[in-house]
């Protein structure tokens, strides 16, 4: 079977469904492909700074998510073997967060339901020349299926098809790595709506904060360990690795944990050189998410910088679309796309650096890693990164008549 579609996005993760939604409010229907039979939710919640609801009031979605969760204006970050506690404030607006699926669900709410092509697992990659600097991407699917595609946007994740074609530096492995889960408290938790953090000195790094009066998002980052298995095999091991060094309360939690929605994964980045240096798009052909800048957690900012892009790169089609009277044309849409890499490569390469530079502050085993952590790491330099990352606008998406809307479909 062979398909022709305007644009065709690869994975249905955050990147990729606000990509969709982008490119919708623009005038531009796009095909999203995802390998699994339906939304995923690993990783179970994220955090949203205000960066993130910026990119999410310009999508048109932040009135269907705001009201169900409380924003978290301060953290505590407490050191056990000492006792000592610092206060971490955040930006006046507060961070959010939320199920990871509710933000997926509000996202593919937006769109069509013969948007999302589910079990569509990518083969192969071509790009067709059409002369000039024209050109057509060519997807061939698993299960024989060829779609043309005037545009194909990567936002596949941290082992990107799509990156891997485009030859983007290989990913490094941070040498920490993340367990998370939900805890879930039937009769209420009766935590307050604040960020716990817990160090000792170890490399393990517990935490974890309420996303509703119910439930809570937990999580244990360390460094060098490997849980991968099944879900009471990795609660076991929490438990183990935590119960003579860390609070009652974090174990409490830990106990209450959702068996299914434990995930363990390695943390995995792409140099920021690799972003700087690296070859982001090629004609009609580019990544964003993951994808494009898989980061470490230590900012929360991974799932907000996704945001982000999916706003800048429909702003650049979008324009395109306006300035050739709502056509896609093709020599023009690799521009496009080119400006939106240039816009993008510095600030995803700056997060993926603060980001990194963050967890290895917070989880250094050397001496005076420790000792800068606790005299100076949480009063001034983690507010200054964190300024870094969420005090940015990616701006608004151009508004387009019903009339280029229409026409953005056919050819030129």
């Amino acid at each position: 079977m062979e398909l022709m579609e305007d644009v065709v996005i690869v994975g249905a993760g955050i990147a990729g469904l606000a990509t969709a939604v982008a490119l919708k409010r623009v005038g531009v229907r796009a095909l999203v492909l995802e390998k699994s039979e339906g939304l995923r939710s690993t990783g179970t919640a994220l955090t949203l700074t205000p960066n993130a609801w910026l990119a999410l009031d310009a999508l048109g979605v932040s009135h269907k998510l705001i009201p169900l969760y409380t924003p978290s204006f301060k953290g505590y970050v407490t050191n056990v073997s000492t006792g000592e506690v610092q206060e971490v404030l955040y930006p006046r607006q507060g961070i959010r967060t939320l199920h990871r699926k509710v933000l997926l669900e509000a996202l593919a709410e937006e769109l069509a339901t013969d948007s999302i092509r589910f079990s569509s697992r990518l083969a192969a990659i071509q790009s067709l020349e059409q002369g000039g600097d024209a050109s057509m991407a060519v997807v061939h699917l698993e299960d024989g299926t060829t779609i043309k595609s005037k545009v194909l946007i990567g936002c596949d994740g941290v082992h990107s098809v799509v990156a891997r074609w485009l030859g983007l530096a290989e990913l490094v492995h941070s040498g920490r790595s993340a367990v998370r889960g939900l805890a879930v408290f039937p009769q209420g938790h009766g935590f307050k709506q604040e960020v716990r953090f817990f160090l000792d000195e170890s490399t393990n790094r517990p935490g974890f904060v309420p996303l509703n009066d119910r439930e809570l998002y937990w999580f244990l980052v360390s460094q060098g360990e490997n849980m991968e298995g099944e879900a009471e095999q990795i609660q076991r091991e929490v438990l183990e690795k935590c119960t003579e060094k860390f609070p009652s309360e974090y174990l409490d939690v830990v106990r209450h944990a959702d068996l299914s929605s434990l995930s363990w994964a390695p943390l995995m980045f792409r140099p920021p050189w690799g972003i700087i240096f690296g070859k982001l798009s090629k004609g009609n052909v580019t990544v964003a998410g993951d994808a494009m800048h898989p980061m470490t957690p230590d900012l929360g900012n991974g799932g907000g910088a996704s945001l982000e892009d999916a706003v800048v790169l429909g702003r650049h089609i979008g324009n395109s679309i306006i300035n050739n009277g709502g056509l896609i044309v093709p020599g023009d849409m690799a521009r496009a796309i080119d400006d939106y890499v240039k816009e993008r490569r510095w600030r995803a390469a700056m997060l993926v650096t603060a980001s990194y530079l963050s967890g290895r502050m917070q989880q250094g085993d050397k001496w005076w890693i420790k000792f800068l952590r606790d005299r100076a790491f949480y009063k001034y330099f983690f507010s200054w990164l964190a300024r870094l990352a969420v005090v940015y606008d990616c701006g608004k998406l151009p508004a387009i008549s019903y009339g280029e809307a229409d026409r953005s479909s056919k050819k030129d």
